[in-house]
């Protein structure tokens, strides 16, 4: 494989990796990051949806003992069928409505322009969700994942469907969508790392089935090298994460998103930066 191309795959793998589970969008940032790199085209989008799945086994990886307690428990054990229930019920409305108007998306919504509004749009809702959040001294209605009821499993999953639009956030918007609907912090962010498991795996394998004619055998080194880079960015953005918010808010985050917005519409509005579309 030629180096440029591993390079670039592996940088990519990168911001997946460091992005996927933070409220700042990966989809976003590789979109923008393709485009600096001169990294598109039809077959580099199947590449970006393909590596979310090495982000997808480092939730597996940190969580595998109670992936593995889900698992033989789904027969007899009523705690483990109702998480597995609630996993599935908030899976559903983004994998529905991904289905339905997936292309509609890809072709008007996947450019920079497009997803430097969602940043900004997404960081003022942070924003709001956090000073409505302080402003509310009661604590949250629920503390832990296994606490939450079916609707409150399906709320989270209409949230997770408004990051359809690129440059959302699915991990924003389950976290805040879930703490708007009453989970704790901690909650919100290990139930949207739960929910990531069957969402990145269905649209990695919807998506590599859908266009397999664009794809061979000499693809599978760059996909691999992009994977494995998703997976331990990843891996180590999970354990930061997890750390973080036991001490800290999204606020952060949301005003990342809202500078970052700004100055990709700035430059590209004055052809400071050539955002390929």
């Amino acid at each position: 494989m030629d180096i440029v191309l591993a390079i670039k795959a592996i940088i990519m793998g990168l911001v997946e990796g460091f992005t996927e589970f933070l409220p700042i969008s990966s989809t976003g940032h590789l979109i923008l990051a393709g485009s600096l790199l001169h990294f598109t085209g039809e077959k580099v989008k199947v590449f970006e949806i393909a590596i979310q799945a090495g982000a997808m086994l480092a939730v597996i990886w940190e969580y595998r003992e109670r992936i593995r307690n889900v698992l033989a428990g789904l027969g007899s054990d009523p705690r483990q069928q109702k998480f597995a229930t609630n996993v599935l019920i908030a899976f559903l409305p983004a994998a529905i409505l991904g289905f339905l108007f997936n292309k509609a998306i890809t072709e008007r919504l996947f450019a920079p322009v497009p997803v430097a509004t969602a940043f900004i749009v997404g960081g003022l809702v942070i924003l709001w969700v956090e000073r409505r959040n302080h402003g509310h001294a009661r604590p949250a209605r629920i503390e832990s994942v296994d606490d939450m009821g079916y609707a409150d499993a399906l709320k989270v999953g209409l949230a997770q469907s408004f990051a359809l639009i690129p440059g959302t956030s699915r991990s924003g918007a389950t976290i805040i969508g879930g703490m708007l609907f009453g989970l704790s912090r901690k909650a919100a962010t290990e139930f949207s790392f739960f929910l990531a498991i069957p969402t990145l795996l269905g649209a990695t394998a919807y998506s590599v089935i859908k266009q397999r004619e664009l794809l061979s055998m000499s693809d599978l080194p760059m996909f691999g090298l992009g994977g494995l880079a998703a997976f331990v960015s990843a891996f180590l953005c999970v354990r930061w994460l997890l750390r973080y918010i036991s001490t800290h808010d999204f606020t952060i985050f949301a005003w990342y998103r809202i500078v970052f917005g700004i100055l990709v519409l700035v430059t590209a509005h004055f052809d400071l930066v050539n955002w390929a579309e």
